[in-house]
């Protein structure tokens, strides 16, 4: 069993190293010229934290990653709790993390063996027959594989040999992010994650790098849609303006703000299918979210993993009906989390008649929470290949 991923990202890499672990032969195809990912954070949750230990990356996130603790709370606009934040699964053995998205990255690219991924190829061509797949690249080069795994993102440029692309919905919103050293802003709670709700618009603070950064970001109502990129240049003048007369906590935060980033807030319906003969769909190729239930990353790593098992053993005219079987197990939990996602939004943007109702909904989300975090995607995917 060969098996080519095109996108070298988070997603991309966490196959690699799911499919690494049992013996499949892997490439990885990554067109930037070096591994990277924009200067933001992310919330490893222990639906993927035990994942990533299981590939021998738990002490990175231990390192690289900011633990998530006691004290992490959802608020009122003014500061006043509404609620806890869960920080660890059901059993207290995984918790969740901050990491900055390079660091993540270069954990991954590290764990693999040389030669597996190869930068500078950006894939420009595919086609398969009943006994491989072939994709071709600018650079001139091509490769041949029974299996290949579009991991290449909101705009995969392998998606339309699958399925009709979904159009983007937006969300009417965008969000501002950037990092701050915590030592800028004296007195700041260690170690927790902070999100307070307002009218139409929330704002999320947590650590990173071992909690030596925080990570924020803003969400705001916008009627013009921002572009899908993650580096469009944002005003902090606009951003502290948004948050005057919040939270003080959040002021002294902002107050140090020099360079801010901004992006829109897209996502899709669930696409009809995922998969086409040898060529399967992962994480945003395949179910891009909105970020709300801090789901995005971990749900890629959990379609890594999932492929993994699944393709595991199979020889290569078994590749098709195990990509079947991938699809099969996976787009019900994702679905379930995209409309997750959206939902949670407007609980965070407080777009209710009554605030005492989305309180208590915020309080009670710890039953959702333990869906995502409890679920472990390696067993439940080897079970599902037993049926």
């Amino acid at each position: 069993m060969r098996v080519a991923i095109v996108g070298g990202g988070i997603g991309g890499l966490s196959a690699a190293n799911a499919l690494v672990r049992r013996d499949v032969e892997v490439a990885v195809y990554e067109q930037a010229a070096e591994l990277g990912e924009v200067g933001a954070g992310v919330l490893i949750t222990p639906n993927s934290v035990r994942q990533l230990v299981r590939m021998g990356l738990g002490e990175a996130v231990n390192e690289l990653g900011g633990r998530v603790g006691d004290g992490s709370r959802y608020c009122r606009a003014d500061g006043t709790k509404v609620g806890a934040i869960r920080t660890a699964d059901s059993e207290g053995a995984h918790g969740v993390y901050g990491m900055h998205r390079a660091d993540l990255l270069g954990a991954l690219a590290a764990a693999l063996p040389a030669g597996i991924v190869h930068t500078g190829h950006r894939c420009t061509g595919f086609d398969q027959d009943a006994g491989s797949a072939r994709l071709m690249f600018a650079n001139g080069a091509s490769a041949e594989a029974d299996v290949v795994i579009a991991a290449d993102g909101i705009h995969s440029v392998l998606q339309p040999h699958v399925v009709e692309p979904a159009s983007p919905v937006y969300s009417g919103h965008v969000a501002y992010r950037g990092l701050i050293d915590a030592t800028a802003v004296p007195g700041w709670p260690r170690g927790v994650h902070l999100v307070w709700m307002g009218e139409r618009k929330h704002f999320m603070v947590y650590p990173v790098r071992g909690g030596d950064l925080l990570n924020y970001v803003g969400f705001l109502p916008s009627d013009e849609a921002a572009e899908e990129t993650w580096s469009g240049q944002g005003d902090p003048d606009a951003l502290r303006a948004a948050f005057e007369g919040w939270d003080p906590l959040i002021g002294e935060l902002l107050a140090r703000v020099e360079q801010t980033y901004w992006w829109g807030l897209f996502d899709r319906e669930p696409l009809a299918r995922w998969t086409d003969g040898r060529l399967t769909l992962l994480g945003d190729a395949a179910h891009p979210m909105l970020p709300h239930l801090g789901q995005g990353a971990n749900q890629s790593i959990e379609d890594g993993v999932a492929l993994a098992v699944l393709l595991a053993g199979r020889t290569a005219a078994e590749a098709p009906e195990a990509l079947r079987a991938y699809e099969r197990f996976r787009r019900p939990r994702t679905a379930k989390v995209q409309e997750g996602a959206r939902a949670n939004g407007r609980r965070y943007d407080s777009q209710y008649e009554d605030l005492g109702q989305r309180d208590a909904e915020i309080s009670a989300s710890g039953e959702l929470r333990a869906w995502l975090y409890d679920h472990d995607v390696e067993r439940t995917a080897g079970e599902f290949a037993r049926t």
